[in-house]
Order: C-alpha cells, then structure tokens, then sequence
C-alpha cells in the first residue's frame, strides 16, 4: 500500500510540476520597457535610464557639474504621441561641482501614458538663481 503512495504521488509531481525543485512564479512579476538616456553639454552631463510606466516614467542616472559654481541638474518632460505635455519635474540632486545619483519620476496621467520624454540637462546659479535648459533630447518609447 505504501509504494502504491509513494507511485501516485511521484506521478502526481511529474504531471503538475510540484515539487521542491520547482521555481516560484510571481503573479506580479511585469517587466516595464528601460530605455537609456545620455544628455552630454561640454564636459557635463546626465545619463541613465527611463522606465516606462502606465502613467509615469522614473529616471534614474547621474548628474555630472565640473565647476562648484556651475550647477548641473536634470529637467523631463512627459509628452503623448501628438507632442502634448503631460507632465514636467525637475530631480531634486543638483550637483556644484560633482557627480550626484537621482531618481524623479514624472507624471503622464494619459491613456497609454508617455510616448515621450524630453530630458534636459540644466543649470543655475547657486543660491535660487534661474534655471536654464542647456541642453535637451527626446526618447521614445
């Protein structure tokens, strides 16, 4: 009797996949498309990555500024498929003189959500000074 256990079970695990060996499978394991960004302006810049989201995309990169009174920071800009902004943040790291991680995620409350982004590379006076766009580039999805 117990062999005839021990039969129906191990076929039992052959038939299903169960097993001790059987790698776990996430419901919520999605992949979201990366694309990479590179906004280079002399010898400064911002480059990273774009995850593409539903309703948002977050970059995560560097910011490069070589001059302690030249700071570098990085804008982006949402857009759908006819160019209309959906949203626009600046990342809150800005570098004087050094290189700094960020991560800022940008709204596109859209149906579909962004089919663009516009990543500049900027600057400012330290202190509250005037952001400038120095450089801007566009990826799509």
């Amino acid at each position: 009797m117990r062999s005839r256990i021990a039969a129906i079970l191990t076929a039992t695990v052959a038939i299903t996949g169960v097993g001790l060996g059987a790698p776990a499978v996430s419901a919520n394991a999605t992949s979201y498309p990366v694309t990479k960004f590179n906004v280079t302006y002399g010898n400064t810049y911002t480059k990273g990555t774009i995850t593409w989201y539903s309703r948002s995309v977050t970059l995560a990169g560097v910011e490069k500024s070589v001059d302690r009174n030249s700071c570098r920071g990085t804008t982006a800009y949402t857009l759908n498929s006819d160019n209309k902004q959906l949203g626009k943040r600046r990342a809150n790291i800005i570098p004087c003189g050094t290189s700094s991680n960020f991560s800022v995620t940008v709204p596109a409350n859209a149906p579909g959500g962004a089919a663009v982004v516009r990543v500049c590379l900027d600057t400012e006076v330290p202190v509250g000074g005037t952001v400038k766009l120095l450089r801007c580039v566009r990826y799509g999805r």
